[in-house]
């Protein structure tokens, strides 16, 4: 009996040591089919389900995908330029005497040489400044258009043939999606840094203090791409290299949060001077905010939709109009209104002496308020 037990176990072992030479010649067979005729031939199906030819689709797929982000941003740098206010700064990021300079972005949106940036950074209506171009060729730059509330400037420089931006659909962007930001952080010796990123959020409206001042910006896009001082006036740009946004400032108490302005914003401003090469910028003479901004300036108003009238200019259309401060604004031209920025851009798309209807909402009352546009 135990010589047949001890047998039967002999059989066993053997049996469970053929078991696992075949399992690993069956390995090293498949891995020779999967791997090694891989290298031979990338694109040849080793298996009915087709999984080799998946693999080597997939690689191809992510360096295709890189090849075209890389063709993508290289092509919108072309129209990423370096905007100061001081002439021959060379590659210094100070001046002998130890001065910051004045050393910005700016993007090219047409191309005989208008060009998009922060008001903060090429200063007031009629100023001066200084351009650089992706060649290293230097132009004075003379303020075209400039919005301080929106720290919105256009500069014209005198030239032809320029590459300029494609510009996007700010309206159609969502929370999620990849964004790159260009521009020149710290000085000219960084210059056209790129930065990727996402869209964090939309519509988000934050508190700016400054010399005792505070002011408020509407309506930013959101992104977690670096952006650093000099990148202001620098495009933000989607995956097809259109631009959806202008950076403008950075919250310094927060890491990876930065801030641009939508593109649709100042669109009507950009085709006017791609058509006419002017822009004659109509006046309504009000300042007005958003619901999200009410709870910081007076808790006691409430309001579901419109736009708060927090200010009415002494020398604008609307003073003697019969509007007042605290009215809400829900429509004009018969528009729904929700923004301060959907209000300008619709003005925007006005001449002086046009007339336009307010319908606004004060103590429960629907008004309608006429208004003759005025120029700014």
């Amino acid at each position: 009996m135990y010589r047949y037990r001890r047998n039967e176990l002999g059989w066993k072992k053997i049996l469970v040591l053929i078991i696992l030479i075949l399992f690993v010649a069956i390995s090293v067979y498949f891995i020779y089919e999967m791997y090694i005729k891989i290298e031979e031939n990338p694109n040849m199906q080793n298996n009915q389900d087709g999984t080799t030819s998946r693999l080597s689709t997939t690689v191809k797929q992510v360096e295709e995908n890189n090849k075209t982000v890389a063709d993508m941003v290289e092509n919108a740098t072309k129209s990423v330029v370096g905007i100061s206010k001081i002439k021959n700064i060379g590659s210094a990021i100070f001046t002998e005497d130890s001065q910051e300079l004045g050393i910005g972005t700016g993007v090219i949106v047409s191309e005989d040489g208008h060009i998009l940036t922060n008001w903060h950074v090429a200063g007031d209506k009629y100023s001066n400044c200084y351009v650089t171009l992706q060649s290293g060729k230097t132009y004075n730059g003379r303020v075209a258009w400039a919005d301080t509330d929106l720290d919105l400037a256009i500069v014209k420089i005198n030239t032809k043939t320029l590459d300029y931006i494609t510009l996007g659909d700010s309206d159609e962007i969502r929370v999620g999606e990849a964004v790159y930001a260009i521009g020149n952080p710290i000085g000219f010796e960084f210059q056209r840094t790129v930065t990727a990123g996402i869209v964090s959020a939309k519509d988000r409206t934050i508190k700016i203090e400054e010399e005792d001042k505070v002011s408020y910006m509407e309506d930013l896009i959101q992104t977690d791409a670096t952006i650093n001082p000099g990148n202001s006036g620098g495009p933000l740009i989607d995956i097809h290299g259109n631009m959806i946004g202008l950076t403008t400032v950075k919250v310094t108490t927060a890491e990876g949060i930065g801030f641009a302005i939508p593109i649709n914003i100042v669109k009507p401003i950009i085709d006017s001077y791609k058509e006419t090469g002017n822009f004659e910028e109509a006046y309504i003479g009000i300042f007005a905010y958003d619901k999200e901004v009410i709870p910081y300036l007076n808790s006691n108003v409430e309001f579901d939709s419109g736009i708060y009238v927090a200010q009415i200019s002494l020398d604008g259309p609307c003073y003697n109009s019969g509007l007042k401060v605290g009215d809400i604004i829900t429509k004009i031209d018969n528009i729904e209104i929700n923004k301060m920025s959907e209000l300008r851009k619709y003005i925007y798309t006005k001449k002086k002496n046009d007339e336009v209807v307010l319908e606004v909402l004060r103590n429960n009352r629907k008004i309608e308020i006429p208004i003759k546009l005025g120029s700014k």
